[in-house]
């Protein structure tokens, strides 16, 4: 026999051998016999062996945890800082094809809401559960002692993350966590509240609000990384080819095993940051102007039927600078700002097409739930009314004047710089509502656009809006009835919260489905607001860029809007239904003061006392 005879030989032999190994190795343990209500699930408890004989004994079934048969990988996209009227798949002036493409392969979502910050936002999308009851009232940084706003996310409210990860998930976060509290983000810990002590294997990103996208201040797990010295080097691209090489590994390797991915990406929050290339494209798009601008973006919603037609443009508050009455200066700087912004989001929508191509040329797209949630909130108007070249400016409240950023007006967005946009631009984002982040009195501050998609399952239905009121905690149990799996009652030896939010699975298959979330709460920095079977109560309390006394929260106007024939809240019609008014107010201190066990974070802030410049950072100005 010859050399490579031999090896044939030996070759055949191994693949029978292990062919005889796998069909004497012991069944798996049965999926359909675990008890997922309790986390971890526990393994079983087998009877002793008494044959002393190893060739007689029969092992037992081997017990390894899998998801449950066919159940789909997860895609979690979310965009910051952007508004309900800035993307063109929305009606609005910025192209951003893919989220284009994903809309027309699956559904938009025209009445989807956030809490009109970002902590707030990501804590309740992540856990199912209203942002007090994850004790994030606002920011991580500007938590408090009291109940609702310590900044320490109880282990009565498990993650989805870890749900998915205990129930046979490989699960990973790439870009903006923001979940931790500030005294809890060093070498020291401790790390309970970091991502990967909070459901994710992988985690590649920042920890803070923001990050410089030149050169940011990046974790991989919880070590330290320094980005390349690459002057092309962008973050945004990096936490894309981060998150393309972990999925790639870990569909080598475990095919069989789906995948969970939260892809948050700093932008498009400030600093504005992208390359020269990307603003190009855009160069004189803006120079009608913010008024009109929003008029041209309602007209598109309309036709594109994003929103009703009829739909009325809310007015301009009087905070806000009329565009004709500006500087030739002040437009030419401004008109840079959102070329600059606009850039920024078709960049960004750019590198995650990246990853939904990876996925596609994998063959895993098909059998993926994909959220792409088109902001956190509202776009936002901490820049001030003339915007800021340098944006740690205008969080600790230097206003930066026109002479000053005039000289930055050709490196705008570029790594010399630091900058935001005028409120001008952010209010004309959130057409056709009212008002901007931080304000969550106002669809202006809380209605961000949302496209699902899951090729295998959502079918026939391809392009359509989906019309029915639903709130970020609701992502979580749509995920979990979508997987076939029961929301767990305990986790790691903690009694659960049940989840606030309730799946919106109905809707994928049922564009009339009656709404399954019939009321909500809102509440931002005094700004309250409370949604109840077509009905808004508001009331806002204090303005993002102003700094001004602010009277006692029981002297605030509230206004009424029936939104169901009102779709962008601009008749208030309160005088005219005072019942109805109190109805809902009464329906927000229960629902409100149902979140904690205690006092209301709302009703224990010193609100009539004068927001200084320092009070700006340590309230309402601080990066979100």
């Amino acid at each position: 026999m010859t050399k490579e005879e031999r090896v044939k030989t030996m070759v055949r032999g191994a693949v029978c051998g292990l062919a005889l190994l796998a069909s004497l190795a012991p069944p798996a343990w049965g999926q359909e016999r675990l008890d997922r209500t309790v986390l971890p699930i526990p393994e079983p408890r087998y009877e002793p062996i008494t044959e002393m004989d190893a060739r007689k004994a029969l092992a037992p079934p081997r017990f390894e945890l899998k998801a449950p048969e066919g159940a789909p990988n997860v895609v979690i996209i979310l965009i910051d800082d952007i508004g309900f009227g800035h993307a063109a798949a929305f009606g609005g002036p910025i192209n951003m094809p893919n989220l284009d493409a994903i809309a027309n392969n699956g559904l938009r979502y025209n009445r989807f809401h956030t809490t009109a910050l970002c902590s707030p936002t990501r804590t309740a999308l992540l856990t199912g559960r209203n942002h007090h009851v994850n004790n994030a009232g606002a920011i991580m940084e500007l938590a408090t002692a009291f109940p609702g706003n310590t900044g320490v996310r109880p282990n009565s409210v498990a993650p989805l993350a870890e749900i998915l990860r205990l129930n046979g998930y490989s699960t990973a976060a790439f870009g903006k966590y923001h979940e931790t509290a500030p005294w809890e983000a060093s070498v020291s810990g401790p790390f309970d509240r970091w991502p990967t002590h909070s459901g994710f294997d992988k985690f590649y990103g920042f920890i803070g609000g923001e990050t410089n996208q030149w050169a940011p201040a990046i974790y991989d797990g919880v070590a330290r990384v320094e980005p390349p010295h690459d002057p092309n080097y962008h973050f945004t691209t990096d936490m894309a080819n981060q998150a393309i090489a972990w999925v790639r590994f870990q569909q080598s390797l475990t095919p069989d095993k789906p995948f969970y991915i939260y892809f948050a990406t700093g932008a498009t929050h400030a600093p504005h940051h992208v390359p020269p290339d990307w603003i190009a494209k855009y160069r004189g798009r803006f120079d009608g102007g913010w008024d009109r601008l929003r008029e041209e973006t309602l007209r598109r919603q309309i036709e594109m039927g994003v929103v009703p037609a009829g739909t009325k443009l809310t007015s301009r508050p009087a905070e806000i600078t009329a565009w004709d009455t500006l500087s030739a200066d002040r437009k030419r700087l401004f008109t840079r700002q959102m070329e600059t912004f606009a850039g920024f989001a078709e960049h960004t929508d750019h590198e995650i097409g990246r990853l939904v191509q990876a996925l596609r040329d994998m063959g895993e797209l098909d059998n993926t739930l994909l959220f792409y949630i088109v902001g956190d909130n509202g776009a936002s108007a901490e820049g001030g009314p003339d915007g800021t070249y340098n944006e740690m400016l205008a969080l600790n409240g230097i206003v930066s004047d026109i002479s000053s950023q005039m000289p930055h007006v050709d490196e705008w967005g570029g790594p010399t710089t630091y900058p935001h946009f005028a409120v001008g631009w952010a209010h004309a984002g959130n057409t056709p509502f009212q008002w901007t982040k931080q304000v969550a009195s106002h669809f202006g501050g809380t209605r961000n656009p949302m496209v699902i998609s899951w090729p295998a399952r959502i079918r026939g239905a391809r392009g359509e809006v989906r019309p029915q009121f639903h709130h970020v905690i609701d992502v979580a149990p749509t995920i979990l009835e979508a997987v076939g799996l029961p929301e767990p009652k305990s986790v790691n030896g903690t009694t659960q919260r049940p989840m606030d939010g309730v799946s919106m699975m109905y809707t994928f298959s049922d564009p009339k489905g009656k709404d399954r979330r019939t009321t909500q709460y809102f509440e931002m920095f005094g700004n309250r607001a409370i949604y109840h079977d077509g009905w808004v109560a508001a009331t806002r309390h204090s303005i993002p860029w102003l700094m001004a006394p602010l009277p006692p929260l029981d002297k605030d106007r509230w206004e009424l809007y029936n939104v169901a024939v009102d779709f962008s809240q601009a008749d208030d019609v309160a005088a005219k239904n005072p019942a109805k008014l109190k109805e809902l107010q009464d329906l927000f201190v229960r629902r409100r003061s149902a979140t904690t066990s205690s006092r209301s974070t709302t009703a224990v802030r010193s609100a009539s006392t004068p927001r200084s410049p320092g009070a700006r950072i340590s309230w309402a100005g601080a990066p979100p």
